[in-house]
């Protein structure tokens, strides 16, 4: 563990009980749980103090998880390459195409306003499950490529999907795509996240990040201050700076000013995968080689009894 001004970083990797050192998603569940997706290894929640693992033996559809997400009811939903999978708490239930799922490779998963499930998957389009019903949604429909990254849900009632051959945007009945030739710095869209408050669109991409704020488009790229183009992942801070998961490390940008992370500096490989912050406001970064939270020790937040 070192210091970085005025906190933390700490490393986990299979040894402290993460199911695997790859990791290739993170989500909180709402109840202090942080889970991690691993390429493997199944997945793993962390409370704080213990780690539990839950692979294809307790249900999960495969031990290759690409993405996750909970929705209002505090149901956990795994995008795996081998179909998707909901955890209640106690009971896992699989999904697979015999179901309704475009394709067993799923990549991306989010969770939109009306409680609907969406699943990006690897060559089959976009589906929507209601918990009752499928839809699914394929370049036929309007999408831009059947291989989508990243879903997303924005305020306004659209869903936008991260593909490899550019952007689209469905607001229930059209479809809209952006390429390069809109703004957009690169059509392989790696990922998405909407901002809170300004409802400005960050996207990343293999050619830098994209802000867009419904009407004008700025890029950033390796020469504005990022420290790689391939952007896996994006996640805001409670202070308004913007964190961006890459190939080479972890980008911090406070609107002004570039800051990069590294595994000198206490990532545990440069090569990330996923970037969250939860509501403590610790920054937690999935990679290649385990997982790395920088922010105030656990310790900080328990509860102290003071003498009277």
């Amino acid at each position: 563990m070192s210091k970085f001004d005025d906190a933390a970083w700490t490393a986990y990797a299979t040894a402290d009980g993460l199911a695997h050192d790859t990791i290739r998603a993170i989500a909180f569940d709402g109840r202090g749980g942080t889970w991690f997706g691993t390429d493997g290894g199944g997945v793993s929640k962390f409370d704080g103090a213990a780690w539990t693992t839950y692979t294809t033996a307790d249900g999960l559809a495969s031990n290759y998880v690409y993405a996750i997400a909970f929705d209002g009811n505090g149901n956990g939903w795994f995008g795996t390459n081998w179909g998707a999978s909901k955890f209640d708490g106690a009971a896992w239930t699989a999904y697979e195409t015999a179901d309704g799922l475009a394709h067993s490779n799923v990549h991306a998963v989010a969770i939109d306003g009306d409680g609907n499930t969406w699943f990006g998957t690897y060559g089959g389009g976009v589906s929507k499950f209601d918990g009752v019903s499928w839809t699914t949604y394929s370049t036929a429909d309007g999408l831009a490529h059947d291989s989508v990254n990243a879903v997303a849900a924005d305020g306004n009632g659209n869903l936008w999907f991260g593909t490899q051959a550019g952007l689209s945007r469905f607001d229930g009945a059209n479809w809209t795509t952006f390429t390069t030739a809109d703004g957009l710095a690169n059509n392989w869209v790696a990922s998405i996240a909407v901002e809170e408050g300004t409802g400005k669109l960050w996207f990343g991409t293999q050619g830098g990040v994209n802000v867009y704020d419904g009407a004008n488009w700025t890029t950033h790229t390796a020469s504005d201050g990022l420290v790689g183009n391939f952007v896996r992942s994006i996640a805001f801070d409670q202070q308004g700076n913007s964190w961006f998961g890459t190939t080479y490390g972890v980008s911090k940008f406070d609107g002004t000013t570039w800051t990069t992370y590294k595994a000198t500096d206490g990532l545990a490989t440069d090569d990330v995968w996923a970037v969250a912050v939860d509501r403590g406001g610790r920054k937690w970064f999935g990679t290649w080689g385990g997982a790395s939270m920088l922010g105030w020790p656990f310790a900080v937040y328990l509860p102290v009894t003071f003498a009277q």
